[in-house]
This record gives structure tokens, C-alpha cells and sequence, in this order.
């Protein structure tokens, strides 16, 4: 099934942007808003982590199944309604090309479909999503199912852009598409340079890094190298939030201006944090954000604090 028979929620990115928010109507600051962010859904590693076989297990995924319904219906519960719900990569954990990627997938499109419908959905690849070193063709593979792998789209004023952060890790068998990429963000930053949105953002699935710029290499951050030249664009350009997954654990930090946010997953736990989605809301000034269990969220919905900064003109 594609997103495009999996039903009307699924605005997919297409020419590098999202149809949900035509930016003729979203590029001028109309007040306060929030929106949700999630990631690692991750149908099957929940199963393949207990195994220790996380290459070839994940042959169930009713936890994540349970998991990611309890997400939508806490979200689609929220009053007011967030502006839109991102999912930061790894949709799925079966990599292109192996066993139980297309029932996966099935299900994970079935459970989206539940989104409201004045909720746009947007997402984010992961590595499991294109693979570890994606090639033209799961690269394509994901832009058939989910949507455009790279794309920027405006909301009241607030320029957002969704990045394919394996380019950043290993595009050796594509470079072609990283550096279409690259040119493309390039453009998008410049127009965050000219201060010509009130604030910009950025979405990708792996972390700049965890906590430190200086850091050392990790399979969860990117290298050295890399997460400084892409932070320093950034911040050159005003960029004021990085939204990540891939870690399974909350952390972050901040670099210079730009704050680095990396959420934990609404499947499987690396760490001590719980099953959760990241309120993120957006005032003229600044950027706020707290992470909430989905028991949280579904039992008690945001604090009156967030939603106060929400009433601010």
C-alpha cells in the first residue's frame, strides 16, 4: 500500500515541499503555536532488541503497533490541535531489502491513518528507513511510500526544513543525491540568513551530536568533521532548533545559538526514559520544548505553563 491509497492524512512531501501548508498563506508570523514531535516508532526492534539479533529479528511488532496507536490518539486528543505531528525517522526497523519491511510498513501506514485530519503528518527517513548507506534506489523506494526524503515547508511564519541525514553519514553510493542536498540546503539557509522567517528549524533523523559539539564519533552522532560544518551553517544562518531521533534516549545540548534536541522513541527504550512525544511550542522569541511519557500526554495533556506561552500576542 502507498501513502497515497493509505488515505487523505498523508500530505506528502512532493517537490521539495508539503501541500498541507501552501506557503503563500504560512510565511508571515500569526502568533504562538506548538506542534508534536515523535521518532523511532520503529515496528520490530523491540522484539529483535530482546533477541540480541537486531539485523535479521524484529519478526513482531504488536508492542510498537500498541505504542505508536497510544501516540496518535494522545495527539489527537490535544485541544487546541498542534500544527502538525513529525515522526524524526526510523519508521520501521526492517532495512530495504530484508524480511518483514513491507507488512511493517502496512501496519505503521494503517496506524497513521488514525492521525486527525487537521493534523498534518510529516516525515522524516532514517537509516532504517533508506539504509545505513542508502543508493539511489532506496532513496527512491522511500520517496514512493512516505514522500520527498528532503523538503522545507512554512508554518506562521516559521521556515522548517527536513533533512536525509544518512547523506550526512555515508552517501558514497549516492553522491549525486547528497549533493543535490547539499545545493538545496543551501538555498533554504539562505533565505533563514536573510531573516526573512521569524525563526528556522531543522528535522533530521540522527543527531549533530548528543551533548557536546567536541564529542567523540559515535554510531549515534555524526562525525566530528561533519556536525561542525553543518553547525556552523546553521547557526550562520539563524537556525535556532535541531529535532532528532535515532538515539532511543533523550539528551541534546547546544552549540553556540542553535539547540540540538534529541528525543527518545515512541518504541523501543535504549535508556531509562520512557515511551513518549516531544511538545515543541513556538513564541516570537524563543523556541520551548518538553518531552512527555505517553501516559503523561494521554492522562494529562500539556501543562498549563506550555499553554499559557501559547496565549502570548
Amino acid at each position: 500500500m502507498s501513502v497515497a491509497e493509505a488515505g487523505g492524512v498523508f500530505h506528502r512531501a512532493r517537490g521539495r515541499t508539503l501541500d498541507a501548508f501552501p506557503a503563500e498563506n504560512e510565511r508571515e508570523w500569526k502568533g504562538p503555536f506548538y506542534f508534536i514531535q515523535g521518532a523511532d516508532p520503529q515496528f520490530g526492534l523491540m522484539k529483535a532488541w530482546s533477541t540480541g539479533n537486531c539485523d535479521s529479528g524484529g519478526d513482531e511488532w504488536q508492542q510498537e503497533v500498541r505504542l505508536t496507536e497510544q501516540a496518535v490518539q494522545a495527539v489527537n486528543r490535544l485541544n487546541p490541535k498542534p500544527k502538525f505531528f513529525v515522526l524524526c525517522g526510523d519508521l520501521i526497523h526492517a532495512m530495504p531489502g530484508t524480511a518483514w519491511r513491507k507488512e511493517q510498513t502496512e501496519d505503521l501506514q494503517r496506524v497513521l491513518r488514525a492521525v486527525d485530519r487537521e493534523i498534518p503528518l510529516v516525515l522524516v527517513s532514517g537509516n532504517h528507513d533508506v539504509g545505513n548507506v542508502p543508493t539511489a534506489e532506496t532513496i527512491e523506494e522511500f520517496c514512493q511510500t512516505w514522500g520527498d526524503d528532503y523538503f522545507s515547508f512554512w508554518v506562521g511564519g516559521v521556515l522548517f526544513l527536513v533533512l536525509n541525514s544518512q547523506f550526512l553519514y555515508d552517501a558514497s553510493r549516492c553522491p549525486a543525491l547528497k549533493q543535490a542536498q547539499d545545493r538545496w540546503l543551501d538555498l533554504q539557509l539562505g533565505i533563514a540568513e536573510q531573516r526573512r522567517c521569524q525563526h528556522a528549524v531543522v528535522f533530521q533523523h540522527i543527531p549533530l551530536f548528543l551533548q557536546s559539539i567536541d564529542e567523540d564519533d559515535d554510531y549515534f552522532n555524526l562525525t566530528k568533521s561533519v556536525r561542525k560544518e553543518m553547525a556552523d551553517k546553521f547557526t550562520k544562518a539563524g537556525v535556532r532548533a535541531v529535532f532528532s531521533g535515532h538515539y532511543h534516549r533523550n539528551a541534546g545540548g547546544t552549540y553556540q545559538n542553535l539547540d540540538m534536541v534529541v528525543s527518545s522513541a515512541i518504541g523501543c527504550q535504549l535508556g531509562k526514559d520512557t515511551h513518549g512525544l516531544r511538545v515543541v511550542v513556538v513564541t516570537a522569541e524563543k523556541i520551548i520544548h518538553r518531552y512527555y511519557s505517553l501516559d503523561e500526554l494521554s492522562e494529562k495533556g500539556i501543562g498549563d505553563d506550555l499553554m499559557d506561552l501559547m496565549k502570548q500576542k
